[in-house]
């Protein structure tokens, strides 16, 4: 029986109040967007901006971003260094009240920061409160401070660590984030390293180098010229019509920067950023653009009849192959939101609108030749606009359109008219399209099968596209304008399905209608009307029956589940023979796999799992911080034991040892030209987070009768082989295995045991019934919505695969190495 509510009491008990970290981790989306990849890397990008800003005021030249072996990411600077001291009024320092505590911020005095990304004092703390660990370093006033934090809170006390490098400053944060929130957080080198080479352009003499410490890559961003220079590489593989514009002004405390440049192509590229930050949604400086850009080149074009009596102009045809990057640097900007996708700030529209037609304006007059070509470049965009209108009303008949004529042959509609409830398949060939159309829904599932290879559309003109069977079809039966792609009140669907084949193929027919979307109707992937199908993965044969499997994960744990039936594990040791069941093996897993992935990260150190264990101490586990000293390297179980050992050190060596890190100071010599560090006493000091998830798998292990060793092989004695410690049975089948890390691996192979497995590839290989359960079942599918989540990321493989460019994409292929087509990111999708 349900709960009566109109009973239930509404008292003071029910206020709860949620403050700092625990406020943040209750609600991360307020904080970051969300907790999916656009969130994890947002939380990079705000302890970046706060380096930025050390930039801003004069004091930063270098940023340095590495992705550590461990999965977590470093952010260090050359700037002042964090304030340290003790605030009087709380007892606590000021990095911990930075890293803790919401409205805590130096952005809120100007004395400090004139300009600045930050505005709310939220991002470090939305960064630590949303991280499993985070460990921040302080270099200021010749000293070297440290202080560690979990989800949030402070878990050591403000430390100083000794002496800095000579003339060194500045602030590194490391953090890791948090599984708990991000789920299996991954971060993704080309995204970040795409939003530091735009801050690299934004902050001219701004270094900022990125590197991965697993794959080896790095990339190193420095811009002299500053927007101009990101204009160029943003028209690297275009024709362009004449040198970039640029304008700079300075308003009422508002410093407007302004680069443009024609190109031949269609498309239209408008970066926006403010302090830094990037504006995926534009604002009042893009609206401020784009009122003066029309209103500059429409009274010099129609001053100079450069623009034909009659001709109707719209805004979008100032824009055709326009490629523009809109900074402003403000001191008390407004924003839609904490990620700051949009500018609200009422006064900068008008702002940007006057610089640019002063600026332009100069520009048209002293350059007639370009302002000729710039003009009749709009006028072609106008006719060739009016053109296309033409030919799109001559294919599709509106009036029919919309009382239901007038639809492609091929499309199988649905019979409901609500749009809300209706679902488009956008299937490959005419034999998917089969399969699908009687697999379907008919009461709201409509299937379009497209054939052959859809039209590249990144270099089509519209009057192509139009004349195009399959576009002209996908258009008609869409029921959006693609010359009004703003207006989708014709939209017929709620839902547009790209249902194709995993395989190659499959995979660019997909691209290509992505591609189409983005282009041609990116309004229905910004409203979030535009999915991608996850066909199943695996087609799985038993006997008669045969089953669908999704994903990787879902069958590795079938195979488990079905390599534990009946299957036991005995210790073949004289000293402790055991027998562990199913039930009991299964609560391994989890552990053996922690110690699996601790395994890897030391792997990617230099110390094997082996080795390393060597170091096992039976009352204090593995240690865990790794000390180095000059060119020598010792472990050490405790923050105690190190402390002791610096001690030692700076006595014997009769003087204070120098802190060591990366960051790319100046360090000037004595005055009688000798180093003013002495190598020797450089120390340096990193805690190693995998071997305490490793110790805590240890103690797991211990507590089941289990031993540190158990987890490697034996070694051969005297050129014989080891005893075997550990079998597998299963029925009459008996499995040796060497060390428990096999345990896994060997129950997936008895689970393989009367099974075919066939990695899926077609969806002709369902027939509608399959097709339905699998894919189509709303209850049961999996739907992937296309996003707008990197719209510059997305541009920039678009134009790189579907470009005209052949190095480029040659380059791109090389590099990303797409053998696994389902590895493949569609800039969000």
């Amino acid at each position: 029986m349900s709960e009566d509510l109109t009973k239930v009491e509404y008292t003071e008990e029910n206020m709860k109040t949620l403050k700092d970290a625990a406020h943040i981790r209750q609600n991360p989306g307020m904080y970051v967007g969300n907790t999916d990849s656009e969130g994890l890397h947002h939380i990079v990008y705000e302890i970046v901006y706060n380096s930025v800003d050390e930039a801003l005021a004069g004091y930063c030249k270098n940023i340095n971003i590495v992705l550590e072996v461990d999965g977590s990411i470093s952010v260090s600077d050359d700037g002042r260094g964090i304030p340290v001291g003790v605030k009087a009024d709380t007892g606590k320092s000021t990095l911990e009240e930075a890293l803790t505590i919401a409205g805590t911020s130096g952005k809120f005095d100007n004395d400090a920061y004139r300009v600045s990304a930050g505005l709310h004092g939220m991002g470090a703390k939305a960064m630590n409160a949303l991280s499993e660990w985070c460990e921040a370093e302080v270099r200021r006033d010749g000293r070297v401070y440290q202080m560690e934090f979990e989800r949030g809170y402070a878990t050591s006390a403000l430390k100083d660590i000794g002496p800095a490098t000579a003339g060194q400053t500045g602030t590194n944060i490391t953090f890791k984030p948090d599984d708990e929130i991000f789920g299996t957080a991954t971060f993704n080198f080309d995204r970040l390293a795409t939003r530091f080479q735009q801050i690299s352009f934004l902050n001219k003499g701004l270094r900022l180098i990125i590197r991965d410490e697993v794959s080896g890559r790095k990339e190193n961003y420095y811009s002299e010229v500053g927007i101009l220079e990101y204009v160029k590489f943003l028209n690297l593989n275009e024709t362009v019509e004449h040198e970039p514009i640029y304008v700079r002004k300075v308003v009422d405390g508002v410093t407007i920067e302004v680069c443009l440049q024609y190109n031949t192509s269609d498309d239209k590229r408008e970066m926006c950023f403010t302090n830094n930050a990037y504006n995926k949604d534009g604002g009042t400086h893009l609206s401020g653009f784009r009122s003066g850009l029309t209103r500059t080149l429409t009274a010099y074009g129609k001053k100079n009849n450069l623009f034909k009596e009659g001709l109707e102009l719209k805004g979008e045809d100032f824009r055709e192959g326009l490629t523009a990057v809109i900074s402003i640097s403000h001191p008390d900007p407004s924003f839609n939101s904490q990620p700051k996708d949009a500018l609200v700030t009422p006064g900068v529209e008008g702002q940007v609108s006057s610089v640019l037609y002063e600026g332009l304006s100069e520009y048209l007059e002293k350059n007639p030749k370009e302002a000729t070509r710039i003009c009749k470049k709009i006028a072609l965009s106008a006719e060739a606009r009016i053109a296309a209108k033409k030919a799109r009303e001559a294919v599709i008949d509106r009036k029919k359109l919309l009382g239901g004529g007038g639809l492609p042959g091929k499309l199988m509609d649905c019979s409901t008219r609500e749009r809300d409830k209706s679902e488009l398949f956008l299937v490959e060939g005419d034999s998917a399209g089969g399969s699908a159309e009687s697999g379907r829904d008919r009461v709201f599932q409509a299937v379009l099968p497209l054939r052959g290879k859809v039209l590249n559309v990144e270099r089509a003109k519209i009057e192509k596209l139009i004349r195009n069977e399959e576009i002209a079809a996908l258009i008609a039966a869409v029921g959006v304008d693609i010359g009004n792609i703003e207006d989708v009140a014709r939209l017929r669907y709620g839902k547009i399905v790209i249902l194709t084949d995993a395989d190659v193929d499959g995979q660019h027919i997909r691209t290509l209608l992505l591609t189409f979307f983005f282009r041609q109707m990116r309004k229905l992937i910004e409203d979030g009307n535009i999915f991608v199908a996850r066909p199943p993965l695996y087609k799985v044969t038993q006997k008669k029956e045969v089953r669908f499997i999704a994903t990787r994960e879902e069958m590795g744990g079938e195979l488990m589940n079905r390599g534990l039936n009946g299957t036991t594990l005995v210790i073949t040791k004289a000293d402790s023979p055991k027998q562990f069941g199913a039930d009991e093996l299964r609560k391994f897993f989890p552990i053996i796999e922690d110690v699996a992935e601790a395994s890897v990260t030391l792997e990617r150190r230099g110390h094997a799992l082996e080795s390393f264990l060597k170091r096992y101490d039976p009352a204090k586990g593995l240690p865990q911080f790794h000390v180095r000293l000059g060119t020598k390297e010792t472990f050490f179980h405790t923050q105690e034991e190190v402390e002791e050992f610096r001690a030692e050190q700076s006595k014997r060596l009769g003087q204070e040892l120098t802190v060591s890190d990366d960051l790319p100071a100046v360090v000037t010599p004595t005055a009688d030209g000798k180093p003013a560090v002495d190598e020797a006493t450089r120390f340096s000091v990193d805690e190693w987070h995998e071997v305490k998830a490793l110790n805590k798998a240890i103690a797991k292990l211990k507590e089941a009768g289990f031993e540190p060793g158990d987890l490697v092989p034996l070694e051969r004695v005297a050129g014989r082989e080891p005893p075997v410690r550990f079998k597998l049975k299963t029925g009459d089948t008996e499995r040796d295995l060497e060390h428990l890390r096999q345990l896994a691996a060997e129950v997936r192979k008895i689970g393989e045991k009367g099974m075919t497995i066939t990695r899926f590839k077609g969806l002709g290989e369902m027939d509608p019934e399959e097709l339905w359960d699998t894919t189509l079942d709303p209850k049961r599918r999996t739907l992937q919505r296309v996003t707008m989540a990197d719209a510059l990321a997305a541009e920039k493989m678009f134009r790189t695969l579907m470009g005209d460019e052949v190095e480029g994409r040659r380059e791109f292929i090389l590099k990303h190495r797409i053998d696994d087509p389902d590895e493949i990111d569609y800039g969000g999708a």
